[in-house]
């Protein structure tokens, strides 16, 4: 096995190498069950997404002009599938709009196996939704604190000014998946300190805010949630966008701790203990 699929899969590093402690117990537990947290809330938010499978922007639904939608008609001989995004329609029979439930087509927008907690349980999947989403929000502030206390946010994910003056080579660096090691693999890199930022500070609160704009009660208590967004279907489709973006940084996540590493990253969030390979080897 060659030096590269090593490194890939993490087991054991081509040269030399140091054990470092990399993460505190306080972001590991908060880690996983952030990832537990965020699987439950996108497979649970499509199956309250299916009970009516569009999207608008303003104060209403205006049915016959819906910015996304994800409908069922039937063809010649069966039902399919139509994706429709403004004036643009798209045949996506078996995936969105109309898939295959115990061999049986039926009209749905996301199919069975990406909603929980049942093919079709609108009730359950929204108390599912609400406990997780909770639990998210309890974490996230729980986190929060113990970052800022603790001086984690200002050690490790605030950018220096030495970060961002690095930042296009650390871009280059990732684009040609080349991956830091020696003193440099210690810390998040430039890169990876924006876009954990990003998501602490602009995804997690924006799909908590949009969320609770959704709910009459809160609406009741906070008007000016409505007023913020410019009504409930707008931050509906503000929501559903914050979750597939979500979904795109974990890709992207999953994708990186591969190429980087997949066991040596899965150890430094399991134990906490980092292979650091010393430079000039490979």
């Amino acid at each position: 096995m060659g030096p590269f699929w090593r490194r890939a899969l993490g087991l054991v590093p081509a040269g030399p190498f140091t054990l470092v402690k990399r993460h505190a117990v306080v972001v590991r537990l908060s880690h996983w069950i952030n990832a537990l947290c965020l699987l439950v809330l996108l497979m649970s938010g499509l199956q309250i997404f299916n009970a009516h499978p569009a999207l608008y922007w303003g104060k209403s639904s205006d049915f016959d002009h819906p910015i996304l939608s994800m409908t069922a008609a039937y063809g010649d001989t069966e039902l399919k599938g139509v994706t429709q995004i403004g004036a643009h329609r798209f045949d996506t029979t078996g995936l969105f709009g109309a898939s295959d439930v115990e061999g049986v087509r039926t009209a749905r927008g996301f199919p069975a196996w990406a909603t929980l907690p049942g093919p079709q349980w609108l009730a359950m999947g929204r108390l599912w939704h609400f406990a997780f989403a909770w639990l998210f929000v309890i974490n996230g502030v729980l986190f929060a604190v113990w970052a800022f206390s603790r001086g984690h946010f200002k050690r490790d994910l605030l950018p220096s000014r030495a970060d961002l003056q690095h930042l296009p080579r650390v871009i280059r660096d990732h684009v040609k998946l080349k991956f830091p090691r020696g003193p440099e693999a210690r810390h998040y890199n430039a890169l990876q300190k924006l876009a954990y930022l990003a998501v602490i500070f602009g995804l997690g609160p924006l799909i908590v805010l949009t969320g609770l704009t959704m709910s009459p009660t809160m609406d009741a208590a906070f008007p000016g949630l409505l007023w913020l967004f410019g009504g409930r279907q707008t931050a509906r489709t503000i929501h559903f966008l914050c979750a597939f973006s979500f979904l795109g940084f974990f890709i992207v996540h999953l994708v990186m701790v591969v190429l980087s590493g997949s066991w040596n990253n899965l150890r430094s969030m399991i134990t906490g203990r980092y292979a650091i390979e010393e430079e000039g080897h490979d």
